[in-house]
């Protein structure tokens, strides 16, 4: 007997599957207002803004200080800046254009402490990167922050100056050898620095000076006006300088070797004490007797220096502290329509050691 399977109902075909409908994200909760901050403070808005702008013209208690202080941290409030540069005018930024050249320890610690004191006076410090700007081209760049103050460097032109001046820069202050018309100047002669490195070799009885000139970008800045120093305390010595090109490599400081020598010098200023210290350990690997047949002098006086043998011989060079250039840049932001002021920055004098 043979059984006849029975037809199976059709199925139903099956519905395609709806894909869940995403979760919608909860709305940001709004940003706390100064009104938030009064309320759970207890004190008006008012008093919300004079505690938090730092004002001195109205005296608040300590313990209303700590309350709005507290209050703004429990709801994660922060003040915003731009409508404060609305209301006062100007921002509180001062801003420092990114060094184009390295900067060693003396001028990195310089900054940094400056940053921290400019901080310590409520003001924002940017460091500006205008790669590939230069001159005017970079103070529109800069004017675009609306700065309350620019530290420029010195090649900034006039015309930079008045872009940054109508933008709203109360203070104008440009860092060089020179000044700029129109802005404040702290000066930096590097040829100091060259001037007395020299005067020293030349009062121990040198008088065939090689000056080291790094070849790394942007040190120009620095190098040539030391080289200018050297020079210019040369007259009447019976003196001779030679240049002498140094990359701050082993390989190169090795092969200037042979050419110190066959100049016959008597004496380095490696340019600072980098490089000094770089040199010196080529010349004593080639046998040189420092300083009996070649004296070294560099700059900076970094402790490093110290610990060699012999110790090396150096220009300490003395510049403001990070506290005092800010109370100049607060005091020039306060009174906008100043003179422009000059300020000799730089101070050296001679460290001598073994090496010379």
């Amino acid at each position: 007997m043979v059984q006849i399977p029975k037809p199976q109902p059709a199925r139903k075909p099956r519905k395609p599957r709806t894909p869940p409908k995403p979760r919608e994200s909860a709305a940001p909760s709004p940003a706390p207002t100064s009104a938030d901050v009064a309320r759970l403070a207890g004190v008006s808005r008012a008093t919300v803004s004079y505690v938090l702008n730092n004002t001195s013209a109205v005296r608040i208690s300590e313990p209303t200080r700590r309350r709005v202080h507290d209050a703004a941290r429990d709801l994660g409030y922060v003040p915003h800046a731009a409508a404060r540069s609305l209301r006062a005018g100007h921002t509180r930024i001062v801003l420092m254009p990114t060094p184009r050249v390295p900067a060693g320890p003396l001028y990195s610690t310089l900054f940094n402490d400056l940053q921290w004191a400019l901080s310590g006076l409520d003001y924002t410090v940017v460091q500006y990167g205008s790669v590939g700007l230069r001159r005017d081209d970079a103070a529109r760049a800069w004017a675009e922050l609306r700065p309350v103050a620019v530290l420029a460097p010195p090649d900034l032109g006039t015309q930079g100056v008045e872009v940054l001046r109508r933008s709203g820069a109360r203070a104008v202050i440009t860092l060089g050898p020179q000044r700029v018309e129109g802005a404040h100047a702290l000066l930096m002669d590097h040829r100091e620095v060259g001037r007395i490195a020299a005067a020293h070799l030349v009062e121990r009885g040198r008088r065939r000076i090689g000056v080291v000139l790094p070849t790394e970008p942007g040190l120009d800045h620095f190098a040539r006006p030391r080289l200018e120093g050297v020079r210019l305390a040369m007259p009447g010595t019976g003196t001779t300088v030679f240049e002498l090109p140094l990359a701050y490599e082993e390989e190169s400081a090795a092969q200037l070797v042979p050419l110190i020598r066959e100049l016959g010098l008597d004496a380095v200023f490696a340019y600072n004490d980098e490089y000094a210290m770089l040199l010196m350990r080529a010349l004593q690997d080639a046998g040189v007797g420092i300083p009996g047949e070649t004296a070294v002098i560099g700059a900076d006086d970094l402790m490093l220096g110290r610990l060699l043998r012999p110790r090396l011989s150096t220009v300490r060079i003395a510049l403001p502290s990070g506290p005092e250039l800010a109370a100049l840049v607060d005091r020039l932001v306060r009174d906008p329509g100043a003179a422009p002021e000059s300020h000799e920055m730089l101070r050296a004098r001679v460290v001598p050691r073994e090496s010379t």
